[in-house]
């Protein structure tokens, strides 16, 4: 390709992803109000913080907040007017310099009331600071459960009851855990705050009750007004449920951050760090070097050097498996294990030709030892997802395919140093197990705004669907015209399509954030130092499929 062809593409790539971030950022403007103007106009009206404010106020001034799940529930809930962030503000900031993560209600969304994603959201976020041993803060204001979906929400393993469970298991680990009640804090939602290791209500505006006055008047027929039966003072100096009443928003914050400033000295994992050097390739070069929507192309080693210190990495097994690149580096310091999907079409070993974004037998068999390397060297791993799957046909079968993807898979299964995956574009089918997807516990999982995750491509899915539909409404004696034919095929790639976003994606919480693509260096260095913070790190294991 000629230099005016290669920048014109270029071109081309960065205004694309430009347009997508800007719609990003866009959205994300409209999640950040919550439930709308009024609603914190009416918190402000009661002398309250909303939650984003209180969480600036939180962490240090001049610090970013690493938010997690902003697109939780995102077009999700229509029928029941929608659950902004999932109702909760979820991520990681520092306080007083240190590490932490912050699970703030948002009042504004339906009192604060929790729909399936809010618990779910929390769940993540326990998940998050179980696994890097991150004190937890909870600034809490929340009417309890949306009961028109309390059946999605109250029962199960993965439902509202255990979050209070991880309370109890967080404080067993040793992770402190602050609870501030600054607004509604009633039913089951009460043990949150309380299950905490230390208290603070806010004198005024927060309350705490297991049944509220109504239910009260209803259960036993007592009449009792909402401060008395569980406001500030009731709770901090008649029962003593509280540690600490704070006259207001701000007082309570500031006594939250003086409490992290006394934490005590922790263990650390140990993971290698040096100074840091910046990339020799920009990190504004990913824009231009990844293709537009994602059609194309484009050698991935290109891509690294836009990440990694000094543009460098020592790849392992160069001339081998070449569709899956492996590769020791420094991102901000951190050392780590890179395994990314080559998107160029290479030569195999044995001179065939072998499609970018595939994994091959030699591509798994590379990967495996790669990843047992890395734990063998307490080395962790960072996993950059552009791929279609494994090779299909006839010879990759009697190749064992499935053997060499059963290698990989199990490799990536039993990977105890920390995972990091970021799904840049294509994530389909067993490719993103292998690469790691949200079902193989990676420690963080972002999407840049091209990611794509399905079972297949949205091409290949509505050609079998289509096929599957036809088949049926010929067994039922109708004919299809080919303009009911096109139609049909439409109706069946636009909603495939649709399931196949990051947006989606990132509703279900299937990824933990969208993340610009020049900042992917910045996100993989802050979810190292909070790895850093687990000294935990089991014995790997292989399993008999490595054997």
């Amino acid at each position: 390709m000629g230099k005016k062809n290669l920048d014109l593409e270029q071109n081309k790539n960065e205004d694309f992803m430009k347009l997508s971030l800007s719609e990003v950022n866009r959205r994300k403007d409209i999640i950040s109000l919550g439930g709308g103007q009024k609603r914190i106009d009416k918190q402000h009206a009661k002398g309250k913080m909303v939650v984003r404010e209180r969480v600036q106020a939180l962490i240090d001034p001049g610090t970013e907040f690493y938010e997690i799940g902003t697109f939780a529930g995102y077009e999700m809930y229509k029928k029941e007017g929608g659950c902004p962030a999932g109702g909760v503000i979820t991520g990681i900031g520092k306080v007083k310099g240190r590490m932490c993560m912050i699970v703030a209600n948002d009042a504004t969304v339906k009192a604060g009331a929790w729909f399936p994603i809010t618990g779910k959201k929390n769940l993540r976020a326990q998940e998050i600071a179980m696994e890097n041993h991150l004190p937890t803060i909870y600034l809490v204001d929340s009417a309890g459960v949306f009961l028109p979906m309390q059946d999605e929400i109250f029962p199960d393993k993965e439902h509202f009851g255990r979050i209070f469970r991880n309370n109890a298991k967080m404080s067993a680990m040793g992770i402190p855990q602050i609870s501030a009640i600054m607004g509604s804090c009633v039913a089951g939602g009460a043990y949150l705050p309380i299950m905490s290791d230390e208290a603070l209500i806010v004198e005024g505006t927060g309350s705490i009750f297991l049944a509220g006055p109504y239910l009260v008047k209803a259960a036993i027929g007592e009449e009792v007004d909402q401060e008395t039966l569980g406001g500030a003072t009731t709770q901090s100096e008649i029962s003593g449920v509280t540690d600490y009443k704070m006259p207001d928003d701000a007082s309570c914050i500031k006594k939250i951050r003086n409490l992290v400033d006394k934490l005590g000295p922790f263990d650390k994992a140990g993971f290698d760090r040096i100074e840091p050097v910046a990339p020799l390739v920009p990190v504004e070069n990913a824009y231009k070097i990844y293709p537009e929507a994602g059609a194309k192309p484009y050698d991935m080693k290109d891509m690294i050097k836009t990440m990694v210190d000094g543009s460098e990495f020592d790849e392992y097994k160069e001339g081998y498996g070449q569709t899956i690149i492996c590769a020791y580096a420094r991102i901000e310091g951190w050392s780590v294990g890179i395994v990314a999907n080559q998107r160029t079409i290479v030569k195999s070993k044995k001179g065939e030709m072998q499609f970018g974004g595939v994994i091959y037998s030699d591509s798994a068999d590379k990967a495996a030892r790669f990843i047992m390397n890395c734990n063998q060297k307490k080395i962790p791993l960072v996993f950059l997802q552009d791929v279609t799957g494994f090779m299909v046909g006839s010879r990759s079968e009697h190749g064992g395919i499935i053997k060499d993807g059963a290698k990989m898979v199990s490799a990536v299964s039993n990977s105890t140093v920390p995972k990091i995956t970021i799904v840049m574009g294509n994530s389909y089918g067993a490719g993103n197990y292998a690469m790691c997807g949200k079902a193989y516990d990676p420690r963080f999982i972002f999407a840049w705004p091209t990611a794509k995750m399905a079972v297949m491509g949205g091409e290949q899915a509505a050609k079998t669907l289509l096929q599957i539909k036809m088949s049926s409404l010929k067994k039922q004696g109708k004919e299809i015209s080919e303009e009911d034919k096109t139609a049909m095929l439409k109706e069946i790639t636009d909603r495939y399509k649709s399931q196949t976003t990051a947006y989606y994606a990132a509703s279900r919480l299937w990824v933990d954030e969208i993340i610009d693509p020049k900042r992917t260096r910045e996100y993989i260095s802050v979810c190292l130092e909070a790895s850093n913070h687990n000294p935990v790190i089991e014995k790997f294991h292989p399993g008999v499929i490595q054997t």
